[in-house]
């Protein structure tokens, strides 16, 4: 093996020193001692480190703990009356106000499906604009411009001749508001 130079050697040393001081470094101590009794200090301290005792830290009275215990039960008493659950899914919370939000139906015709729905006639004259809506049964219902139709809150936007146009209003995947028209036509004459 290849010796160091010396200086070298005291520069390794010197950079130990430093490092030792470093992780241990007490300003009072480092004042008093010189440099070549200071790294057997520190290498005796860092290999012989006292045990220290612990500490007590629960009072051995009982009387004195319990009035604590109830002194602060009744600091922090906490009231969920008004306050918002909080293991309880926001989503939850959104579909439930939606659900409250929904009408019921006033009308025969808001129970029915459009689907289940046939135009049958359509009448257009001076004082307004009709149709008859004619149901599974065979039951028929006059409808005009306004009249709320079908589960999902339609309401008849156009009347046409030979067709009607029903407008409802949907959610899309994003939760945005839009609206969809559905087309009903008069069944065609032979």
């Amino acid at each position: 093996m290849k010796r160091l130079p010396r200086k070298r050697k005291r520069r390794d040393r010197l950079f130990l020193l430093s490092i030792l001081m470093f992780l241990n470094f007490d300003p009072a101590q480092a004042s008093q001692v010189s440099q070549d009794s200071q790294v057997s200090q520190v290498t005796q301290a860092l290999i012989y480190q006292d045990i220290r005792p612990q500490q007590q830290i629960f009072e051995d009275q009982k009387g004195i703990g319990e009035t604590k215990k109830k002194e602060e039960q009744k600091e922090y008493l906490y009231d969920p009356a008004g306050m918002t659950d909080p293991f309880k899914s926001f989503i939850a919370i959104r579909e439930e106000r939606e659900a409250k939000k929904k009408k019921k139906p006033r009308t025969y015709l808001e129970t029915l499906d459009l689907s289940s729905l046939n135009i049958s006639i359509i009448v257009i004259g001076p004082n307004g604009k009709w149709a008859m809506v004619q149901d599974s049964k065979g039951l028929g219902h006059v409808i005009k411009e306004g009249t709320a139709i079908g589960t999902n809150g339609g309401v008849v936007d156009k009347i046409d001749a030979g067709e009607v146009i029903i407008r409802e209003e949907y959610k899309d995947f994003r939760g945005r508001k839009k609206h969809r028209n559905i087309s009903k036509k008069t069944p065609s004459l032979r």
